[in-house]
């Protein structure tokens, strides 16, 4: 017969028996919920056209890691950008909303104005993500507000590494207005000899390796600099003092209008897809790739030395070539490999789309206005009919998509085009369709008074014909925004 003392011991040791068994089971619970959520590597190339990549079409450039994203996924005929520039379309992609319902939004883009950037307060998807534990880190460009009022850090993401302005020297590291280095790891000015695309690259596959190490889900945001000017292939380093040396008297020497070529551009584009290959390498070595969900896309149109085949215009224009853009996904087991589809998408709609990967939701004070993509990426639906609606302050651009036809007004000039026929905006159908055209014209101005009016101080940016030859007569932008009678 055991003694008390020993059926003490007995039951301690079956209690603690069945406590750990059930630690164990909890931990299992908890590791299937973790790795039930995806990690996020979302990657933004900078000025980007849709034809720019071999998978796409063009001839002269080889893009093999970036086009792997969409052989081994899906591949966008129809993803538009939200804006034809940088910073509006990153507001929209962040939160989830048409941009311009926020004042940072109606800059085109954000240039030098300390009081205007993402407000702290506003959910953004890594805020959102972080909320659910996920770790958020964005490695390349802001360009949505300058510390201390805005940041990256400010706005969700736990980590930062790369630059806050609009462009950046891929060797100085100096932004347009030549104030000093432009590039911060966090809050901390730091000063890296390197190529631009190679050293964020490397900072990727950095933080992927500690992620592998922590196995934290993470929201990776990896947005290069390239192929943005100034036009400065690796290596080109005498490229760079050039334009650095033209900097001290002309301030805006860094648009290089009179630098680059098809080469260098192949280059630029080449040197990123080289560093996308990488990334990617990485999150296979850290036994990642199956339960991460890939992401390239691009900010915008194309800009000088793009191609935008089959579509006419380029960045800052509302033609379908200033908005029409690359978009890749890849996630293992639930997007099919090798699939292409039609449906019609916008920047905005990644973020209910990535938080509901995440299994989780936006915040009911900031509804999206995007959608979630996922029933046609991942369960084969039907693509989903699309109002999509722009408005760009240059040249008093106005435009709205619904189906296949494609409202545009720019200056005085009004159009009705069906894009899915004539994708390059050459006949205008509004006589011979004016219901279509008029119902068009009705849902846009429906959508406009949702959102805030444009304003004389905001920066706006064009292309003219003193800077390229194919834009001979176009006017140079102005700040005052033209309220025509189409408005």
């Amino acid at each position: 017969m055991s003694s008390g003392s020993d059926l003490t011991r007995r039951e301690l040791l079956i209690r603690a028996a069945a406590g750990m068994a059930a630690i164990a089971v909890g931990t299992r619970e908890s590791d299937a919920k973790t790795a039930s959520r995806p990690n996020i590597l979302f990657i933004l190339a900078d000025d980007l056209g849709y034809a720019d990549l071999s998978i796409y079409g063009r001839p002269d450039i080889k893009s093999p890691n970036i086009d792997r994203i969409g052989s081994d996924g899906m591949r966008f005929t129809q993803a538009y950008a939200n804006s034809a520039v940088c910073s509006a379309t990153r507001t929209a992609l962040i939160t989830g909303r048409y941009q311009y319902r926020l004042r940072l939004g109606l800059e085109e883009p954000l240039v030098g104005n300390p009081d205007v950037g993402l407000p702290p307060e506003q959910p953004t998807l890594p805020s959102l993500l972080r909320k659910t534990g996920y770790g958020t880190t964005l490695i390349g460009k802001w360009h949505m507000g300058a510390p201390p009022k805005f940041g990256p850090l400010q706005s969700g993401y736990d980590h930062f590494y790369g630059f806050r302005g609009g462009a950046l020297d891929y060797f100085t590291h100096r932004g347009p207005a030549d104030v000093g280095d432009d590039l911060w790891d966090d809050d901390m000015q730091i000063h890296q000899t390197g190529y631009l695309t190679q050293l964020l690259g490397a900072r990727a596959v950095a933080t992927i390796d500690g992620y592998a190490k922590t196995r934290q889900p993470f929201l990776l945001s990896l947005h290069f600099n390239a192929p943005h000017w100034p036009w400065e292939a690796p290596g080109e380093k005498a490229e760079s003092q050039r334009v650095a040396d033209r900097l001290t008297t002309d301030r805006r020497a860094m648009f290089d209008f009179d630098g680059g070529s098809q080469n260098t551009y192949r280059q630029m584009v080449e040197a990123m897809d080289r560093e996308v290959g990488r990334v990617l390498h990485a999150l296979e070595a850290g036994g990642l790739a199956q339960n991460t969900l890939v992401i390239f896309t691009s900010d915008n149109g194309g800009e000088r030395f793009s191609d935008t085949w089959p579509f006419t215009g380029r960045k800052t224009e509302l033609l379908e070539g200033g908005l029409r853009i690359p978009a890749l996904i890849r996630w293992p087991g639930r997007v099919p490999a090798r699939s292409v589809t039609d449906q019609v998408a916008i920047s905005m709609d990644w973020l209910p789309t990535l938080l509901a990967a995440a299994g989780t939701t936006p915040d009911p004070a900031s509804p999206p206005d995007g959608v979630n993509l996922l029933p046609v990426l991942t369960a084969n639906a039907a693509p989903m009919p699309r109002s999509l609606f722009w408005r760009y302050k240059a040249n008093a651009q106005r435009a709205a998509r619904e189906g296949d036809y494609k409202f545009l007004k720019i200056l005085d000039n009004t159009f009705l085009f069906n894009v899915t026929l004539d994708p390059m905006e050459r006949a205008n159908l509004k006589s011979r369709e004016p219901q279509i055209y008029e119902q068009l014209v009705a849902a846009w101005h429906r959508w406009n008074t949702d959102m805030l009016p444009e304003v004389a101080e905001s920066a706006t940016d064009s292309f003219t014909g003193a800077q390229l030859a194919d834009h001979i007569g176009s006017p140079a932008a102005t700040s005052k925004p033209d309220f025509g009678a189409d408005d």
